[in-house]
C-alpha cells in the first residue's frame, strides 16, 4: 500500500493523526480489527467518538468494510482495491477462528447468489464461517505430534 499520507489525499481525505494512525493499524493487521482493538493498538490516546468517526468515514470511502459477529458487534478490515464510495465489493466470505480469534476475509471464497422472492431486494450480504484456522491447525497438529 502507498503511504498512508498520499493513501488518504487519494480518498479525499484531510490528513490527522487518529487517520493515519487508525489506517497504519489495518495495513499492519493480519484480520480484522474491532474498535476496542483500535483503543488498546493506537499509540496514542484517541476518545471512543474520534475513532468511531474514523472508522465510519473510513467505510463510507470504501477503505474498510464491516463484518458482523455473532455478538451483535462489528468487526472492520481492509476493503479490496475495487471498493469506492458508496458502492463495496467486498463480497467475500469472512472466517472466525475459534483459538486465536482472528477474523480473516476470504477473499477468493465469493457469496454464493441468492434467489430472493418477488418484491425483495438484497442490500448486503453476509457469510461468516467459524471454526480453526490453518495456524492454529498446524499447531494444534504439532502439539498432538509431541504427545
Amino acid at each position: 500500500m502507498e503511504n498512508t499520507i498520499d493513501f488518504l489525499k487519494n480518498y479525499g481525505l484531510s490528513i490527522t493523526e487518529s487517520r493515519k494512525q487508525i489506517l497504519a493499524l489495518f495495513t499492519n493487521s493480519k484480520g480484522a480489527l474491532a474498535h476496542a482493538d483500535i483503543e488498546k493498538n493506537a499509540s496514542m490516546s484517541f476518545d471512543r467518538v474520534t475513532i468511531y468517526r474514523t472508522l465510519q468515514t473510513f467505510v463510507e470511502k470504501g477503505i474498510i468494510h464491516t463484518i458482523p459477529t455473532a455478538d451483535n458487534s462489528v468487526l472492520y478490515a481492509l476493503c479490496k482495491e475495487a471498493c469506492k464510495e458508496g458502492h463495496h465489493h467486498d463480497d467475500h466470505v469472512h472466517f472466525i477462528c475459534d483459538i486465536c480469534d482472528t477474523t480473516y476475509c476470504l477473499e477468493n471464497v465469493t457469496i454464493p447468489t441468492v434467489a430472493l422472492p418477488i418484491g425483495f431486494k438484497a442490500k448486503q450480504s453476509d457469510v461468516v464461517i467459524s471454526g480453526t484456522c490453518k495456524n492454529c491447525d498446524e499447531k494444534k497438529s504439532i502439539e498432538l505430534q509431541n504427545i
